[in-house]
C-alpha cells in the first residue's frame, strides 16, 4: 500500500472519530440518554401548561429525566380528553406510587419542567410503562382574574370609606362619631379610675 493510499485511510479514521465525538457531544447537550438505562411512566394532566418534548424531569429537585413526548387522551371514566407526558426516568430514579407530579416554570417566564415530589415511605414503586395522575398548574389567565377581581373589591371597599360608609368610613368622617370618641379619651385621662371600676352585678 502506497503512502497516499495510508494517508488518506489516517485522514479518514480522523473525520469518523471526529464526527462520532461531535455526535456524543451534541446529544449529551441535548440531554438525551442514550447511555444511561432507565424506564417510562406516563403522566395525566388536565392542563399541560405548554410543556414540550425534552423538558427536564427533578425529582425532590435533582435532575433524573426528561419528556420524551405529549399527546393527548381520552378518559373513558371521566369523559374528558387529558394531556398524556410520556416521561424516561434514569434507572436509579425509584419513585413511589403515590409521589405527585406537578408542572412548574423556572422563574416567571422561564422554561416548562415535570416535577416529582416523593411519596410515602414504604410505598409500592412504580414500573415501567405505568401511569401516574398528575397535579394540574395553576392557570396564569386564572390568577390573573383572580387578581383582577381582588383589585375591584378593594377599589370598592376605598371607595366607600371615602363616602363615609361602614365602620371605618364613620370613624374617619362622621364627626359625631370622632367628637364621642376624643370626649371619651379625655374622661378617661382625667378619671383613669373608671377603667378599673366593675360595674354593679358582675361578679
Amino acid at each position: 500500500m502506497d503512502e497516499t493510499k495510508i494517508l488518506e485511510l489516517k485522514v479518514g479514521i480522523f473525520i469518523m472519530i471526529g464526527i462520532m465525538i461531535l455526535f456524543f457531544i451534541v446529544y449529551s447537550i441535548g440531554d438525551i440518554y442514550l447511555v444511561k438505562k432507565g424506564y417510562h411512566l406516563k403522566m395525566r394532566f388536565n392542563f399541560a401548561s405548554g410543556i414540550g418534548p425534552s423538558a427536564p424531569i427533578r425529582l425532590a429537585g435533582v435532575g433524573v429525566g426528561q419528556v420524551q413526548g405529549i399527546r393527548i387522551v381520552y378518559d373513558d371514566k371521566e369523559k374528558r380528553p387529558k394531556a398524556e407526558i410520556y416521561a424516561y426516568i434514569q434507572e436509579n430514579a425509584k419513585i413511589e406510587e403515590d409521589a405527585v407530579a406537578t408542572i412548574n416554570t423556572l422563574g416567571l417566564l422561564g422554561e416548562k419542567y415535570l416535577e416529582i415530589m416523593p411519596g410515602t415511605p414504604g410505598k409500592r414503586l412504580v414500573k415501567d410503562q405505568e401511569t401516574l395522575i398528575g397535579k394540574d398548574p395553576v392557570i396564569m389567565e386564572k390568577l390573573t382574574e383572580n387578581l383582577v377581581k381582588l383589585s375591584d373589591s378593594a377599589v370598592g371597599i376605598v371607595d366607600q370609606v371615602k363616602s363615609g360608609k361602614g365602620t371605618i368610613g364613620k370613624l374617619l368622617y362622621d364627626d359625631a362619631v370622632y367628637n364621642n370618641l376624643e370626649g371619651f379619651t379625655a374622661d378617661i385621662k382625667s378619671h383613669p379610675w373608671k377603667l378599673l371600676n366593675k360595674p354593679r352585678g358582675e361578679d
